[in-house]
């Protein structure tokens, strides 16, 4: 590290490389002319002191010539330069070359001890030889002061050679480190800024995804159920239309019911994606930032990715919350399944109460979807709803017989995801799900689902040991 720390702070900073130790071209050309300068003061002041030290005055001026110019390498080895100027105090030269050496040390990076006692030294040779020579010119001129005069004017000369470019050159020290250090704190605050950007976006991406997930298990949910019952009707519809046209009606009429209740299902659900498009519409609609803005906006996107991730999540909370079905309609969604001639026995236990919106949609969804499993893959079999209200959580139980068709399946599309929406439901909330096959032959879906908060987000569930436990529970359920 050089003397000053300034070709290290301009490279740190950036700047392009100038020759040597010259961290610009500019720095170079000053230093070249203050040299030059220095050397010429030295030369004229070279004269007078080989007349005074008896040595040729040739010799003097390239004594003056060779010292001034060591001012050239003040950036380089500042101690070295106020070294030389202390040195050729005695020879009463060098006054530029000094002065701008006591600065540069002062600015630098060396310790201040060390600028102390040079200053120091510095100025107790100006006060000596300054002494010296005042006391010699009073002699020739035949002046006599008083006794406090040499003094006086001694210590004003040293300090007035030693003290302004010493507080000078530690000013601008003590504001170079300053700049850089903020500077350092800026670029320390835009990383972290970028950082909280990236997150933010991940966050905002993962919204993304959850809520494209959720239309799918809603619209799944809809679909899925409705559709199958209105299946089912039109199959009993076309085996009836000659024989019972009363039943015939009657069927007709369950199935354009159903598909109304299907069709409003869909216009609220897509009533929700529109307002929630016109929202990310109007926050796209600001122009991006100008390359040379770009450091300004990054808490701007931070902020923005944030939110779009806190809005999305508002906006499920917003769909589960509007016009979502609760445990009171059990009782309809069970009758839809009588209406098709399936025997559907609903039992209720413990004393009913309300709970979270989104608890009572997450059962809903998992007896309809059960449900719709059963005349998907069972058709003709008897099935079993039990739903147990409790203190701070619902059980709920749907386990149907074996086909009495010796039909395994009624031929209905079917893509996989009834059983992955319903777990993926109840996990959301913290539950436990269970499925499988049972001994007589038959399927049984159990969950248990908490209710650990009032129409909002669930608290954070350990996803390890507090799901097995439920998973236990709702097994035994």
């Amino acid at each position: 590290m050089s003397a000053t720390g300034v070709v290290e702070a301009a490279s740190a900073r950036g700047a392009p490389a100038g020759p040597w130790w010259w961290s610009r071209r500019r720095s170079m050309a000053l230093d070249v002319g203050l040299a030059a300068a220095s050397a010429a003061e030295c030369a004229a002041e070279g004269v007078g002191f080989a007349h005074d030290a008896g040595i040729p005055t040739l010799l003097g001026v390239l004594l003056g010539v060779l010292v001034g110019s060591t001012l050239v390498l003040r950036r380089r080895w500042a101690i070295a330069v106020v070294l030389i100027s202390i040195a050729i105090t005695p020879a009463e030269m060098g006054l530029l070359l000094g002065v701008v050496g006591l600065y540069t040390l002062a600015a630098s990076e060396v310790p201040r001890r060390i600028t102390a006692v040079l200053a120091g030294m510095a100025g107790s040779g100006t006060l000596i030889i300054t002494m010296i020579r005042f006391q010699q010119d009073i002699k020739k001129d035949g002046w006599e002061p008083g006794v406090w005069v040499v003094p006086l004017v001694s210590v004003v000369m040293a300090l007035g050679v030693t003290a302004p470019p010493v507080l000078l050159g530690l000013y601008v020290r003590a504001r170079r480190r300053l700049v850089e250090s903020l500077r350092e704190r800026a670029d320390g605050l835009e990383r972290e800024l970028s950082l909280l950007a990236d997150r933010a976006e991940e966050r905002a991406e993962w919204a993304r995804n959850e809520e494209r997930t959720r239309i799918a298990r809603e619209m799944h949910d809809v679909v899925a159920h409705r559709v199958s019952l209105m299946v089912v009707h039109a199959a009993a519809l076309q085996a009836v239309a000659l024989k019972d046209p009363e039943k015939a009606s009657k069927n007709a009429a369950l199935v354009g019911d159903m598909g109304r209740q299907a069709l409003t299902e869909l216009r609220q659900m897509l009533g929700v994606l529109r307002s929630e498009d016109g929202q990310r519409s109007v926050g796209a609609a600001a122009p991006p930032a100008a390359p040379e803005e770009r450091r300004v906006p990054l808490a701007a996107v931070a902020v923005a990715a944030s939110a779009a991730a806190q809005a999305s999540a508002a906006a499920a909370r917003e769909a589960e919350a509007l016009g979502g079905p609760t445990l009171a309609e059990l009782e309809a969604l069970v009758g839809q399944s009588r209406a098709t001639g399936m025997t559907v026995d609903l039992s209720m236990e413990g004393e009913e109460r309300r709970y979270a919106s989104r608890v009572e949609q997450t059962a809903y969804r998992v007896v309809q979807e059960a449900l719709t499993n059963v005349h998907k893959h069972a058709p003709g079999a008897s099935a079993r709803v039990r739903v147990a209200h409790r203190a701070d959580e619902v059980a709920v139980l749907v386990e149907n017989g074996p086909s009495e068709r010796g039909a395994a399946d009624a031929g209905l599309p079917s893509g996989g995801n009834g059983l992955v929406g319903m777990r993926e439901r109840v996990a959301t909330l913290g539950g436990g799900f269970v499925s499988g096959p049972t001994e007589a032959g038959g399927f049984r879906v159990s969950a248990v689902i908490p209710d650990r908060a009032a129409d909002g987000d669930p608290e954070p569930v350990d996803p390890g040991a507090e799901q097995f436990r439920n998973a236990e529970r709702a097994q035994s359920a």
